[in-house]
């Protein structure tokens, strides 16, 4: 490990200009490759105190021995170098993607007497027109075989089709009416290339015209009573049709565009980009990447966008590029871009219409895709194993954390304070063992405390079960409820994971030594830095960036979050939705909307004497009295108030308002079947 101090320049040799700078290791391998608009303030950055700086970056300059840089004149040209030696040098410590392969195009040969329709990856070639990307070569396969139909332009290769002129005998695909046989003198190489001029325009969206034209001929025929001519016409437009449903319209006015969205977390980022040519989208690709440096959105869409164009020129860059966030500064990726097409190029956030629209669906793909990743990552046993082994020499702990439980608190603005307690076992989710917690002890916020209560809650109770089974009971049978159900806290973890710092993991590690147990290992994990924090330690143990350890300990955080939050939100719901009923004695679901029933709203059941009251079925006199009272001790309620719009809000039938006052953006959710199952205490 390198001292940063040892190959600091001094600041007078680093000019203040547009450049790019590399480091190198001990062994001269470039591991970072990076650009700025003032190479001297950028530098200065990474050669801080080490405690100041980021966990990544700290590793990347530790591991450096060396930096170096090359001036240029703007930061057009600084973007374009910085791509040409990630692609050279493949440094470790840069954004890598994952697929970097070509994307299949389907291409129409024009520079060559008879146009030939095949499927192309890697550099543009002139005279070629090209159409896609596609995901897949057979997507292209699929769509030339209906086309071919249609038009029956040229697919052989140059080998098979002077054979065949040679032969005086076109290949199987001439025979059954798929190519017109140019090779034979079927058809001239005018008729042969206009052939291929009507394909391209059917590919590039005009096709209208097109199957109107088909559309008469058929017709025609039929008034003819040429049949046959005509049920072949119907069988061609049914074949364009049946291509044209593979790429439906998405955006008006023929659009050029592509449209680029990140899903992300602290450590991995899912691309994904449609392209949208004429208004329909004619491909789709994506990348999974490490996040190895600490990196924002919008420097994400930057390298997918080197990525995506930086071989490309012309009319492969489209009109309108569509991203989530925009690069910080913008006007030199745009200006690259521009000259990649050689014409402008818009770079922008999509606000309105369909094309926000659209864009919300490659979100949607991207986080399915990062979604995907994860769990093909979770389930490969050998990745967990080295996880929970990597998690045991972080830790030091004597054996792999097999069970590992992790908490945390969630409330909003001191209201509703929950916490959640999931399960990990062999580093993969119990569902059914996720437990969740209302914070009883005190009222306000306090993780600290809440914390402390929510461990001291959920020992006390595995001390209650091993108490009652006996102390040293041997097997599982001493686990297992009567029923066959495992009991509830009958199982101890291994390791205690709590969401938070030195604060919380204090307050967990407390209320275990009040217990008086300590054969459990407990951790934190901050979120902000990633940094595993242990009790009674002053530093936190820095899991390397690499570590299938650390990312299955943010997995295992991450799901507490989420489960806290969920619960916390379903409480919240609850009591924008609660009313006197509620504290009527005895008074269950059935009776309750059956007055509300009978009544119409709370409002009416409010105003309602005990007489009227005994109407209702199932309701008596005792009851009736019971209800009027605890209408008569409560408060009157304060109507409700839309909080987006400020409209006053009747009660709606089942005794609450039409809108609660939820916070913005945050839906109320119940959650999964799983999640239900998870006990409340």
């Amino acid at each position: 490990m390198a001292d940063p101090s040892s190959y600091r320049p001094r600041p007078g040799q680093i000019p203040d200009s547009p450049g790019v700078y590399r480091f190198r290791d001990e062994h001269r391998r470039v591991i970072y490759v990076g650009k700025a608009k003032s190479l001297r303030q950028r530098l200065a950055n990474y050669f801080q105190d080490l405690a100041g700086l980021h966990p990544r970056t700290r590793s990347m300059v530790t591991t450096a021995a060396s930096v170096e840089w090359t001036v240029v004149s703007t930061e057009v040209e600084a973007l374009q170098l910085e791509y040409s030696w990630i692609k050279e040098y493949d440094p470790r410590f840069n954004v890598k993607y994952r697929d970097d392969k070509s994307y299949p195009y389907l291409a129409v040969t024009m520079s060559e007497q008879f146009p030939r329709v095949q499927v192309m990856r890697g550099h543009k070639k002139k005279g070629v027109r090209y159409f896609g990307p596609y995901a897949h070569a057979w997507a292209i396969r699929d769509t030339v075989d209906l086309l071919l139909r249609v038009f029956p332009v040229r697919t052989c290769s140059a080998g098979v089709f002077k054979n065949a002129a040679r032969t005086d005998r076109p290949c199987l695909l001439g025979y059954i009416g798929k190519c017109a046989a140019p090779c034979v003198g079927r058809v001239s190489p005018e008729e042969h290339r206009e052939l291929a001029d009507e394909f391209c325009d059917f590919m590039a969206g005009r096709t209208g015209t097109y199957l109107r034209r088909l559309e008469k001929q058929m017709v025609q025929a039929a008034d003819d009573m040429e049949y046959e001519r005509a049920a072949r016409l119907r069988d061609d437009i049914g074949a364009l049709k049946k291509a044209m449903e593979k790429n439906a319209v998405v955006l008006a006015d023929a659009t050029d565009a592509d449209l680029i969205a990140v899903a992300e977390d602290e450590l991995e980022a899912a691309v994904q980009i449609f392209h949208v040519r004429g208004g329909r989208v004619r491909g789709q690709r994506g990348w999974v990447t490490d996040k190895v440096e600490e990196i924002t959105t919008g420097a994400l869409v930057e390298h997918a966008l080197q990525q995506l164009y930086g071989e490309e020129s012309g009319d492969s860059v489209p009109k309108e590029v569509l991203v989530p966030a925009l690069p910080d500064p913008v006007e030199p990726v745009q200006e690259w871009l521009t000259e990649r097409r050689g014409s402008n190029v818009s770079l922008r956030i999509p606000q309105r219409g369909d094309k926000k629209a659209l864009m919300e669906t490659v979100a949607r793909n991207a986080l399915q895709a990062l979604g995907l990743h994860k769990t093909k990552r979770a389930s490969d046993l050998t990745t967990r194993s080295r996880a929970l082994e990597e998690i045991a020499d972080a830790l030091g702990l004597d054996s792999a954390p097999l069970r590992i439980e992790c908490y945390d608190i969630s409330h909003l603005q001191g209201e509703d304070v929950v916490a959640s307690m999931v399960v990990f076992e062999d580093g993969l989710q119990r569902k059914g063992e996720y437990r969740r917690f209302q914070i009883k002890g005190f009222a306000g916020q306090d993780d600290v405390r809440s914390m402390h209560e929510v461990i001291s809650r959920r020992f006390k109770r595995y001390i209650a079960e091993k108490e009652r089974t006996g102390e040293w009971a041997e097997g599982e049978d001493a686990l297992i409820e009567d029923d066959g159900r495992p009991k509830k806290f009958a199982y101890p973890p291994q390791l205690v994971v709590v969401d938070g710092g030195q604060p919380q993991v204090a307050a967990a590690k407390r209320a275990l030594d009040e217990l008086g147990i300590d054969d459990i290992a407990v951790c934190g994990l901050a979120k902000r830095l990633e940094e595993v924090w242990l009790p009674g330690e002053d530093d936190p143990v820095v899991m390397p960036r690499t570590s299938e350890g650390l990312y299955l300990l943010q997995r295992i955080r991450d799901e507490a979050h989420r489960f806290a939050i969920t619960y916390q939100r379903v409480k919240r719901a609850k009591r924008f939705r609660s009313s006197p009923l509620d504290d009527v004695p005895g008074l269950g679901e059935t009776r309750k909307q059956a007055l509300i029933k009978h009544f119409g709203s709370v409002k009416r059941l409010r105003s309602a004497t005990i007489d009227q009251i005994c109407e209702v079925p199932g309701i008596g006199r005792k009851t009736a009295e019971t209800i009027a009272a605890a209408f008569a001790q409560a408060a009157p309620a304060a109507p409700a108030v839309n909080t987006a719009t400020g409209e006053i809000m009747e009660d709606t039938e089942d005794g609450a308002p039409e809108t609660t006052a939820d916070a913005p953006g945050e839906p109320v959710t119940a959650g999964t079947p799983d999640e239900r199952r998870g006990q409340e205490t």
